[in-house]
């Protein structure tokens, strides 16, 4: 979560001073590229926290209505598809990073690498939250939806 914070104050002071140094007549080229990177990490870490909080778009919903093995089962499948696609993560972007040592950023002439890292680092941090849920959820039972009661 820290780190997400920081990379979206970082984009906000960026574009703040983005728009001053655009505004005053000497704009700083590179802040763009900043801001930039700022933006995709906390996107990627923001997605990688909010799947460690349980705070993420999936059939939660679902899961929390029922009740027994049928919740067990729900609760299982969920976090295996979030699972699959963390993996899928790691490895397009992986395949994506080593493609971006062939591009260029202007003006800074560094590798798009440094922005398609942020994929696989995703994939990676979600994976490994998603096995912490899976066993939590193994040793201690999933927890119940806010508020304690099922519909």
């Amino acid at each position: 979560m820290v780190l997400c914070g920081i990379a979206i104050t970082g984009f906000t002071v960026t574009v703040v001073c983005d728009i001053v140094t655009r505004t005053i007549g000497r704009p700083w080229l590179w802040l763009q590229e900043v801001t930039m990177t700022f933006f995709i990490y906390g996107v990627f870490i923001g997605t990688a926290a909010a799947t460690r909080r349980n705070d993420h778009l999936y059939l939660a919903v679902l899961a929390e209505a029922m009740s027994g093995r049928k919740r067990l089962f729900f609760e299982i499948f969920n976090r295996a598809v979030v699972f699959v696609v963390a993996l899928c993560m790691v490895y397009y972007g992986y395949l994506n990073f080593l493609d971006g040592f062939r591009s260029l950023r202007m003006p800074s002439m560094t590798p798009l690498a440094s922005l398609y890292a942020a994929i696989p680092l995703c994939g990676i941090l979600v994976a490994l939250f998603t096995i912490e849920q899976l066993v939590n959820g193994w040793k201690n039972g999933f927890p119940e939806p806010a508020g304690g009661a099922r519909p």
